[in-house]
């Protein structure tokens, strides 16, 4: 244990952010770090639990109390050997990560949880300043051949666990960098991609092949693979955005909130659009119609492109501010959740639906929203209705659908090897990440359904080692 009187003396402290009327104005990193004395303080916070609720929560199994420890010991390549034992890149998780763990903290119940993601970023950063994160080139090959289709977080984890156990890794992506969401999904406000590029510069000296723009099931049909390769990995994720069918929807002005992001991250990377193909916010009225992490960064990225003003909708009623009683510590708590996006300025209203985009010469010029209300029907599921008389027409010029990811894109490579779905819409796969198709696995989002970068990076690592069986 750190310091056994560190939670009581020490109070959490955090990084915080970068000053708002700054920040709008560039897509550098919103938060800020502490300095090395600081995270050594707060290490000293861990309690190093009998049962250590963070390490329960965490979908990597982070050893949060003991590289803590390290930390408060000032052994900073000790802690990032613990880190890095779970995580093929904790640099990533401890910038974007909702951490899970800091909710289920013993301290959490006043709180005061310690700053397990902030110290987790430090850890990483210390390391490659200090010459720690090494090139590990795997000893020996075992001759056996793996292709990964997908580059994102759980892409690259199956491929670092793959290549580290001998195995020749290839990694197949359809854009023309590697990342998959990491890239082209975050903005660069919350990631910057330099961090992406450091990492892959370490994992292409160790040995892992990445092919960039291109499509399996276009550029390469997935039987060539078959032929090639002893095993493939799908790890294409939950890419098939949820639509909303009302009146209005075809018009100038509707877009998908991924179409939107994707386009400023290529933007940010250098790369040119015409007038007709730039999706930009600029001097509009824009509405958000989602109120998840997607929609939060659709509303900081309107706010960065000067839009004149910006607000986000959701269906479902406006979360409480703490946890409720069906709520208890330690699982995750359904409260309602501000990001730095919303204290950039963004007006924010809950349960309401839209009923119909309307135009002017096919552009978008106004919504017709109403408000609902939710209640439990007699089989005890929750059913909305809608007010009667409080639809209301709001004007807008740009509208985003954020309403998350139904399942991975079926068409290609889905559809090629006819693989097994499962009532989602998703990759159906056994126990050991194995699919319908001999030789064929799949993991992440593209099997799981679309949730957090931490969990894809854990499922990864899971198949990953089911992979390694697989070929041993």
């Amino acid at each position: 244990m750190a310091d056994p009187k560190g939670f009581m003396n020490i109070t959490r402290k955090e990084g915080g952010n970068r000053p708002v009327n700054e920040r709008v104005d560039d897509y550098g990193e919103v938060e800020q770090t502490l300095n090395q004395e600081d995270r050594v303080l707060q290490a000293s916070r861990c309690m190093d639990c009998g049962i250590p609720f963070c390490h329960w929560a965490c979908p990597v199994g982070s050893k949060i109390p003991e590289w803590q420890d390290a930390v408060y010991k000032g052994e900073w390549k000790l802690a990032s050997d613990i880190l890095h034992s779970t995580n093929s890149f904790p640099e990533f998780t401890g910038r974007i990560c909702p951490s899970p763990c800091e909710k289920s903290c013993v301290l959490a119940i006043h709180d005061e949880a310690v700053t397990i993601r902030e110290n987790e970023a430090s850890i990483v950063e210390k390391a490659f300043d200090s010459g720690y994160v090494q090139v590990r080139i795997p000893e020996h090959r075992t001759g056996k051949k793996v292709a990964i289709i997908g580059s994102g977080p759980a892409g690259l984890s199956t491929a670092d666990l793959l290549n580290q156990a001998g195995h020749t890794v290839t990694v197949f992506e359809k854009d023309d960098a590697i990342g998959g969401l990491l890239r082209y999904g975050i903005p660069d406000f919350k990631l910057n991609k330099k961090v992406i590029d450091r990492r892959l510069a370490i994992f292409e000296q160790e040995g892992i092949i990445f092919k960039t723009n291109t499509s399996v099931g276009e550029d390469i049909k997935g039987e060539e693979l078959v032929k090639d390769y002893d095993a493939i990995v799908l790890t294409i994720g939950a890419m098939k955005p949820r639509d909303l069918p009302a009146e209005g929807r075809e018009l100038v002005g509707v877009h998908f909130a991924m179409d939107f992001l994707r386009q400023q991250n290529k933007v940010n990377r250098g790369e040119q659009f015409t007038n007709g193909e730039r999706l930009a916010a600029t001097g509009k009225n824009v509405l958000v119609i989602g109120g998840g992490d997607t929609g939060s960064d659709c509303v900081g990225t309107s706010i960065r492109q000067k839009a004149k003003s910006v607000t986000q909708i959701e269906i479902l009623p406006k979360p409480p501010e703490s946890r409720a009683k069906g709520n208890p510590w330690p699982y995750w708590p359904t409260t309602l959740k501000t990001s730095t996006s919303h204290q950039e300025g963004c007006e924010r209203k809950w349960s309401l639906n839209t009923k119909r985009f309307i135009g002017e010469n096919g552009q978008l010029k106004q919504v017709e929203l109403v408000e609902v209300e939710w209640n439990k029907g007699e089989n005890g599921q929750w059913q909305m209705t809608e007010k009667p008389e409080t639809a209301y027409l709001m004007d807008v010029d740009m509208v985003m659908l954020s309403m998350g990811f139904l399942s991975p894109v079926h068409e290609g490579l889905v559809k090629e090897f006819d693989l097994e779905l499962d009532q989602r819409g998703n990759i159906k796969i056994d126990e050991k990440y194995q699919t319908s198709k001999a030789n064929v696995f799949a993991a992440g989002d593209a099997s799981n359904g679309a949730s957090l970068v931490v969990t894809a990076i854990a499922k990864g690592r899971e198949a990953a080692e089911s992979v390694h069986e697989f070929l041993s």
